[in-house]
């Protein structure tokens, strides 16, 4: 915390956002050993609900803190699935392939992010889901993918069903770790101040020496590559690629579902969301289309009556910050008596 000479301070870290990272340490050092405690089905359940936590996260990155409204992130999903086969099928250990087929992915998206940037607001939207579009066409062409046929990570069974499931398990709870991480120092840094006052203003942003489109970039890429682990991840554990699935536009829908939720521009939201989403899925799923319509009616309700989300609404209400990325300034205890506050 750093105090003003007139009595006002800045603050970033409070008690609670302290015993937040210590909560969250502690989460992740229990989570680390359910495969151990646990049967196969809550093993499996567990790491779906870490790569929604992922998407969220990353879709969350890209439109809430920077402006990015994409209705196309599922290019990122599928190609993280694609490359992570085409790899396998060459001879490289299917779970390598996963993080490898992640970096290939999110090298592409450097050229592809000199013309995508160039869009703005629902330009930029439309152009992504066109991608996406394009993109899934090409992969249909690939003879080792058969069309909308598709093929199998058949290398995964080189491992024990065991030894697979707690592998991926593990696998996916350090990237969503390590990408929750990754993202949480970037937006308290420079480049994160940089990320928001873009999505303010960029006008005034680039005003203030700001070099938007290389700051714009560092977003994308990172959001590319978190997508596309969240694919890779999602193949290891149903080990079936068809690209009608994987660059399915519902991919991206469920994104937005949990951002607008939990809360869209919070670094909690995201993750609340995530775990409102999973939830629901996990005792209504079953349902199919009424599932689907259902999920379309809570996503508008929330944006027309609590536009910021469920966190966005406990931190109005409570002034709670457990996870900040920014800077909040706290008014003087006299100021504040006087104030009846």
């Amino acid at each position: 915390m750093t105090y003003l000479s007139s009595g006002f301070s800045v603050e970033r870290w409070t008690r609670a956002s302290r015993f937040a990272v210590f909560g969250c340490v502690m989460v992740l050092a229990i989570l680390a050993v359910v495969p151990l405690l646990t049967g196969a089905g809550a093993v499996d359940r567990l790491t779906a609900l870490f790569v929604y936590v992922i998407l969220a996260v990353m879709w969350n990155a890209l439109a809430g803190y920077g402006g990015l409204v994409s209705v196309g992130q599922q290019v990122f999903f599928g190609l993280g699935a694609y490359f992570t086969v085409r790899l396998a099928d060459v001879g490289l250990d299917p779970f390598v392939s996963l993080f490898a087929a992640a970096l290939i992915t999110a090298a592409l998206s450097v050229p592809l992010s000199f013309f995508m940037l160039r869009l703005k607001g629902g330009e930029f939207a439309i152009g992504m889901w066109v991608v996406s579009e394009l993109v899934h066409l090409l992969v249909n062409l690939d003879q080792l993918i058969q069309g909308e046929t598709g093929t199998s990570l058949i290398s995964l069974n080189a491992y024990d069903s065991g030894t697979r499931r707690a592998t991926i398990y593990w696998m996916a709870l350090i990237a969503m770790a390590g990408l929750l991480g990754l993202l949480f120092a970037l937006l308290r840094s420079r480049t994160g101040t940089a990320i928001q006052a873009i999505r303010d203003n960029e006008d005034a942003a680039t005003s203030l020496g700001v070099k938007v489109m290389a700051t714009k970039r560092v977003l994308f890429v990172l959001a590319a590559f978190g997508v596309a682990v969240a694919g890779g991840l999602w193949l290891a554990t149903a080990t079936t690629f068809q690209p009608k699935t994987y660059f399915s536009i519902q991919w991206t829908a469920y994104m937005i579902f949990m951002v607008l939720v939990g809360g869209i521009g919070k670094f909690e939201g995201a993750i609340l969301g995530a775990i409102l989403f999973f939830l629901i899925e996990t005792y209504f799923g079953s349902m199919g289309v009424w599932y689907l319509i259902g999920l379309g009616a809570t996503a508008v309700l929330f944006s027309l009556y609590m536009p910021h989300g469920l966190w966005g609404a406990i931190e109005r209400r409570f002034g709670l910050r457990l996870l900040p990325v920014g800077y909040r300034l706290t008014f003087p205890k006299s100021l504040m008596d006087q104030h009846g506050r």
